[in-house]
């Protein structure tokens, strides 16, 4: 009976966390796939590239509530049973993945650190507040999201061994290599010094030729090359008729 819990937590917390709530926003509001802007992912930094900060903020919470609502449901659902932390962890650790992965868009979804931190704050919340505040801390030094968010996800499995709770150390360390590996691109950006930084917007426009000083004299203008004119085919006198000669009479 057991193992039945596991497989409904699984099965549900992957359905509820693969709901595109980014998507589903843009087009209800009339801006078109979200997936065709931007970055193309359909979390809430790229819905903010669409310029409605309201609806970016509605993706946010959406999309940190799915693990946190589905280990909730988890725990309601299992209260009694034996390994229920590994039961409600299950839960909200797959909704992560329906997120990353969704069934509905070929398994082509978010990078996660919404839903990461939903999960801390409904499971174990004094890991949710240290993840923030390490979060916020690294933004506000390099101005880099994409490295705050590794910085909190990173220092997770290990404030969790420390503060006593085993199990939510597995799973974050799971979840935290997942979310490095979904953030491989942005990592070769960080160490190649071109990942933007928080209020940079990116670019894929050339920037216009530059103008010539008004010190630098204009370039001349040269006439166009006169064109020879070619030669006139050469007449050949045309051959003289013989003149028959007539017989005296």
């Amino acid at each position: 009976m057991l193992p039945l819990y596991f497989i409904l937590a699984a099965v549900g917390g992957y359905l509820l966390g693969s709901i595109p709530f980014g998507l589903v926003i843009t087009k209800a509001a009339g801006l078109g796939d979200i997936r065709t802007i931007g970055s193309g992912n359909i979390g809430a930094t790229n819905v903010l590239r669409t310029g409605r900060k309201d609806l970016a903020l509605a993706t946010l919470l959406l999309d940190a509530g799915k693990a946190g609502i589905a280990l909730l449901i988890a725990r309601w659902l299992s209260e009694g049973i034996p390994q229920q932390t590994l039961i409600e962890l299950t839960a909200g650790s797959f909704a992560f993945v329906g997120h990353c992965f969704p069934v509905w868009l070929k398994f082509k979804g978010g990078k996660g650190v919404a839903t990461f931190f939903g999960l801390l704050f409904a499971g174990y919340w004094p890991l949710a507040m240290l993840a923030g505040v390490t979060w916020l801390a690294v933004a506000t030094i390099f101005r880099y999201s994409s490295l705050a968010a590794l910085c909190a996800v990173a220092i997770t499995p290990v404030a969790a061994l420390v503060a006593g709770v085993p199990e939510h150390a597995a799973f974050t360390a799971a979840l935290a290599a997942l979310i490095f590996w979904l953030h491989r691109a942005n990592i070769a950006r960080l160490r190649a010094g071109t990942e933007p930084r928080i209020g940079e917007k990116k670019t894929d426009e050339e920037p216009p030729a530059p103008e010539p000083s008004a010190s630098e004299p204009p370039a001349p203008v040269l006439p166009p090359a006169a064109v020879a004119p070619e030669p006139a085919p050469e007449l050949t006198p045309a051959p003289a008729t013989p003149v028959e000669s007539k017989p005296e009479a």
